[in-house]
């Protein structure tokens, strides 16, 4: 389900010093769109893929849950799992409320989602 478009580089996430300590940056001067998912105790997003975007999604809490192209994958806090155009992927919460970082690059629409299944009945 990958769309025509060239395979988009991994992001190159920079790590700069600084005497008060460091910072990563994720994306610099390209067009994406960075969300906070905040995902209640136990609950979980629909199964899904999107035709026009690259995600990079970035554990902020212990307890996600990532499944990624058939893989399930319990991120350590701070680790960072990139999601290609047309992978079906489904963000979870294991136990408490969990949050996660969610950059999308490419074109960025709420309609490009294509839902396999849902709890919630939208797929």
């Amino acid at each position: 389900m990958r769309s025509e478009r060239a395979a988009r580089p991994e992001p190159a996430v920079e790590t700069e010093r600084r005497p008060w300590g460091s910072f990563e940056r994720f994306t610099l001067n390209e067009p994406s769109t960075v969300k906070i998912i905040h995902v209640a105790p136990g609950q979980r997003l629909s199964l899904q893929r999107h035709r026009d975007r690259d995600e990079l999604w970035v554990a902020l809490d212990p307890g996600a849950v990532f499944e990624v192209a058939g893989r399930r994958i319990l991120p350590e806090v701070g680790e960072r799992v990139l999601i290609r155009a047309g992978d079906t992927h489904r963000l979870g919460s294991d136990g408490p409320a969990v949050r996660v970082m969610e950059i999308a690059f490419g074109h960025f629409d709420e309609d490009d989602i294509e839902r396999l299944e849902d709890e919630y009945g939208r797929a």
